[in-house]
């Protein structure tokens, strides 16, 4: 098991984040997780120095439609950044694996088409305990730390 006290946190880098805009495209699939999810990257973003008005919240139905929304919102020049923000939980057919993949290598594709952070913060997980594990239970939560990447790739 990782050891996930000591993974690296952000430091502060002087950076003012203050004009960059941020889009976190949220599924509304497993909400109580997504709203977690969502509530963590946003104090993350804000503790950060981001500014409220500059962090735009966009729901989508489901996982699978994250790569759609978060490529609405990187063909925004104004946009520097996007969040995207899902669960998906193993069930007892195949589709976690086609939503799973095709989610990442949407929005990998997404990021090297708009040369801009797409920031893939989706649970990916066998069971509901360990989606709630990691959404602010005893392994943090995975919207923290994807707000973390956001700065860190935009102060490369």
């Amino acid at each position: 098991m990782a050891n996930y006290e000591n993974r690296p946190s952000l430091k502060s880098s002087g950076k003012d984040y203050s004009g960059e805009k941020v889009a976190i495209v949220v599924s509304e699939w497993n909400s109580e997780i997504t709203g977690a999810l969502y509530s963590g990257a946003y104090s993350t973003l804000i503790k950060l120095g981001f500014k409220k008005e500059n962090i735009f919240k966009k729901m989508v139905p489901g996982s699978f439609e994250l790569t759609i929304g978060s490529q609405w919102m990187a063909q925004d020049g104004n946009i520097s950044a996007v969040i995207a923000l899902g669960c998906v939980i193993q069930g007892e057919t195949p589709h976690f694996d086609f939503i799973c993949d095709a989610v990442a290598h949407g929005l990998t594709n997404i990021g090297l088409k708009y040369n801009k952070p797409i920031v893939f913060g989706v649970l990916t997980t066998n069971t509901h305990q360990q989606a709630v594990d990691r959404s602010g239970g005893k392994y943090g939560n995975k919207g923290e730390e994807a707000a973390e990447v956001v700065a860190k790739l935009l102060n490369f």
